[in-house]
């Protein structure tokens, strides 16, 4: 690569903003320096709860992860006065984030010491270097808020060399692997509850100085190689797990549900029509998988290749999404959601009355079709044990390897559709369907085939989760599990590929570790949708499109409170 000059290498003197206290600087070095102390010696007189904090001198993983917060505290500390204040101070805000890391480690640290007390009876079984460590997280807090606030240049601008950028996206994807393997090992609730309130720490901590910022920026312009990055680390995921197959059951149902939200995303996202009865079509590849199988309770006496059943079940899938849209979709709003809806409970109840008596026996009705066996495909079994570079992977890893190529295919469909101008006249629709139309975009056309090909998508997903279930039933595809799809894409970001990804594996994740806290599952997701709407509406991932159209309603907003507060000093 050529050498350019970096404006990292010509910094000018911005005017200062808000001025903060001497004391600010020292408070916060105090703090890291308590927090580093404290978690080195022990946390509970009880070792036998979190994975024993009681040891003097050698921390444990919840000590561990305070000390990576403390640390990132010290590096934000140095770049508003230190050796990193001339090179990144003009870029990064270090006083913004090193308030979400003070406030972050305050709440951790206090969570770790009621996790002690709810564990072992007793806020008497917290050692004093809980507390120590407690103080140094409180000392950093108030230190932030005492940093004066600088004038930042604008991060588009700024540019590192092209390896350093590509560098630092797999150190990126590297933490991301390792947080994901170690957080899946974590069988105790509150050692898992704890670490994602790290990670949730640590994300909106780098997020408020502008890092994150600054690696999306880079992730565009080395685009292939984020892709290429994001797939090994996925493809590596199993080689950390040492053969658990819990864990990999976990991975690969995440993968099913991100593949199909994958689908949503086309129809709700994209061409923004509201279906609440989209876990039909994956049964409807579930099913058509399970009736072409080779199980004793198949009810077809045909098992066609693998490849085969897939394309019969994606097309299964496909025509019942141009049969309940053709009729359905010259409505809109809250009625076609009322007809999806009316269609996934007459899926589950078909389903149901297909055993014989009420139908034609096609899907032995409420038993459903168990039994189910395992793929094997070119001579390879999916059910077998197999060991890779010392490592076991049984039957699960197996069948995560295609689900991952399953959701490539999804994403590189999705992508080419997103860019296309179907992508473009979806959009157009979901924005205004009557000037969409007025401007000749084909707006039945196009929903129809947002519904085929969502449909499509849903399918293929569900021809692998017959085989890796091993069984199908009525139950599985009930409405919660529409309204969780729907979340997900709600949730990760209407229309964005990394969003809806994120969202599915959230949703997905959580219930699977947090049994204990499974009755009060909807009003979690209730609770955090609420939150979601009212403070990023626009999800964890927002599109570019969907961001700039929130931004312009605040600015209307903006405009109309100031225009009548005019009005009434004015008036007065």
């Amino acid at each position: 690569m050529t050498d350019v000059k970096t404006p990292v290498d010509d910094v000018v003197e911005e005017p200062a903003g808000k001025p903060g206290k001497p004391i600010a600087w020292p408070l916060g070095l105090a703090g890291v320096a308590l927090v580093i102390v404290g978690s080195f010696l022990s946390w509970s007189y009880d070792g036998s709860i979190l994975n024993d904090l009681s040891i003097n001198f050698y921390p444990g993983g919840l000590q561990i992860l305070a000390i990576i917060t403390a640390l990132l505290a010290l590096a934000l500390l140095l770049i508003e006065r230190g050796p990193l204040a001339k090179k990144l101070g003009p870029w990064l805000d270090a006083t913004h984030g090193l308030r979400a890391l003070g406030v972050g480690l305050t709440l951790y640290m206090v969570l770790v010491l009621v996790a002690i007390s709810v564990e072992s009876d007793g806020l008497i079984n917290v050692n004093p270097g809980g507390y120590v460590s407690l103080v140094g997280a409180l000392l950093i807090a108030v230190s932030a808020y005492l940093l004066p606030q600088r004038q930042l240049r604008d991060l588009t601008e700024a540019r590192l060399p092209g390896w350093a950028e590509i560098l630092s996206i797999c150190v990126m994807l590297a933490a991301f692997l390792f947080i994901a393997a170690y957080a899946l090992g974590l069988d105790d609730a509150w050692l898992f509850i704890l670490c994602l309130l790290f990670v949730a720490v640590a994300v909106v901590g780098l997020f408020r100085t502008g890092a994150l910022t600054f690696m999306s920026y880079a992730g565009q312009r080395h685009r292939k190689v984020l892709t290429l990055g994001a797939f090994v680390a996925a493809f590596l995921f199993p080689f950390t797990q040492n053969g658990s197959d819990a864990n990999m059951s976990i991975a690969g149902s995440v993968l099913v549900f991100s593949a199909t939200a994958m689908g949503l995303n086309i129809v709700v996202g994209l061409a923004g029509l509201l279906d609440l009865g989209y876990i039909a079509f994956l049964g409807a590849g579930a099913y058509v998988a399970a009736m072409l199988s080779a199980s004793g309770f198949a009810t077809i006496g045909w098992t066609p290749p693998f490849l085969v059943v897939v394309l019969i079940g994606a097309c299964v899938a496909a025509i019942l999404g141009l049969i309940i849209g053709s009729p359905t979709l010259r409505v809109s709003g809250d009625y076609l959601a009322i007809v999806t809806l009316g269609f996934g409970e007459i899926f589950r109840f078909s389903m149901f009355n297909l055993d014989g008596n009420n139908g034609p026996n096609l899907t032995n009705g409420p038993n459903g079709i168990p039994g189910i066996p395992d793929l094997e495909i070119l001579g390879f079994n999916f059910g077998d044990e197999h060991v890779v570079a010392g490592v076991p992977l049984g039957r699960f890893s197996n069948y995560y390897f295609l689900l991952l190529l399953l959701i490539g295919g999804v994403i590189l469909v999705f992508s080419r559709l997103n860019n296309s101008r179907i992508g473009r006249g979806w959009v157009a629709i979901r924005e205004d369907e009557k000037a969409a139309e007025a401007m000749g975009v084909n707006v039945f056309g196009l929903k129809l085939l947002a519904f085929a090909v969502g449909a499509f998508l849903a399918g293929l997903a569900g021809t692998i989760k017959a085989h890796q279930d091993g069984a199908v039933s009525p139950d599985q595809y009930i409405f919660l599990e529409s309204a969780f799809l729907l979340a997900a894409v709600v949730l990760g970001g209407m229309g964005t590929i990394a969003g809806v990804l994120l969202g599915a594996t959230i949703l997905k994740l959580l219930p699977e570790k947090l049994r204990f806290f499974s009755e009060y599952r909807l009003l979690l997701f209730g609770l955090l949708l609420v939150l979601m709407m009212r403070f990023r509406p626009e999800g964890l991932v927002a599109s570019k499109r969907r961001q700039l159209e929130f931004h312009e309603e605040d600015e209307a907003l903006a405009e109309e409170v100031e225009e009548e507060r005019l009005a009434v000093q004015e008036a007065k």
